[in-house]
């Protein structure tokens, strides 16, 4: 389970999250929505212990982060983070560096081996696999860092735009049914943002939709469709939540 208590962030003197109250169960795929620049991904940096809040606390499995080395660790044992941007190592090949984090992450070995020729086949890099990652696309590239966080084997993933990056159609279909499955597993649980709704309507279980820093609505797309009094899609229910003014200026239009 994840916990947020009046968390609130700065950028300068600039507000970007404002006393954020969220307590997200496991067994569901969560996604953070809302306009670019109004902190979904510090939102999200915040859970997963990247940014710690200049208010507010920030609690996993009941443990607080930050409180202590053996707490952090132990949150750190079954969560993991992946940024919009992450490093990747260009001189080691796409096998070498899954092998390295499942190392890094005492999966066991025969689960390793059969874990990492799983993911590269999942993700169309059986043969790219052998390749230094400096030679890879820029989608190839999000599908390593994306099989990197599977390997794993963590419990919750925190995933800020997976969908992004230039991930092709096949990648995104894969993406979507294996988080689908992931909560399935005892205590699996994603969180995760999306720069646009039609990604994650299907996908996840609620949406936490944030504007100018605020959490204003925090439910599935049938609470969301109840409260706006909108039986569209999240696209159509999310503009009523967050723009409403644009909505009028079109229907005028």
């Amino acid at each position: 389970m994840i916990e947020l208590r009046g968390v609130t962030q700065h950028y300068g003197v600039r507000p970007v999250l404002r006393d954020v109250n969220v307590r997200i169960e496991p067994g569901t795929v969560t996604a953070i929505v809302g306009p670019n620049g109004m902190g979904k991904t510090t939102l999200l940096a915040v859970m997963a212990g990247g940014l710690s809040p200049q208010f507010g606390e920030v609690l996993i499995g009941g443990k607080k982060r930050r409180s202590s080395v053996e707490d952090e660790l132990a949150i750190r044992r079954r969560a993991v983070y992946l940024p919009d941007k992450p490093w990747l190592p260009a001189d080691q090949t796409g096998r070498e560096f899954l092998l390295n984090v499942g190392r890094l992450y005492d999966i066991a070995h025969e689960r390793l081996f059969e874990h990492i020729e799983r993911l590269l086949e999942l993700f169309q890099l059986v043969k790219e696999g052998d390749w230094p990652i400096r030679g890879y696309s820029h989608g190839q590239k999000k599908k390593i860092a994306l099989a990197s966080v599977l390997i794993t084997d963590c419990p919750l993933l925190l995933l800020d735009e997976p969908f992004g990056g230039g991930l092709d159609p096949a990648g995104i279909f894969a993406l979507r049914h294996v988080l689908k499955r992931w909560v399935s597993r005892p205590a699996g649980q994603v969180v995760l943002t999306a720069p646009a709704p039609e990604l994650v309507e299907e996908l996840a279980d609620r949406f936490i939709v944030l504007r100018e820093g605020q959490v204003i609505a925090d439910d599935g797309l049938d609470g969301l469709r109840l409260l706006t009094g909108c039986d569209g899609t999240l696209s159509e229910v999310l503009s009523r939540l967050i723009h409403p003014d644009t909505l009028a200026s079109v229907e005028r239009y």
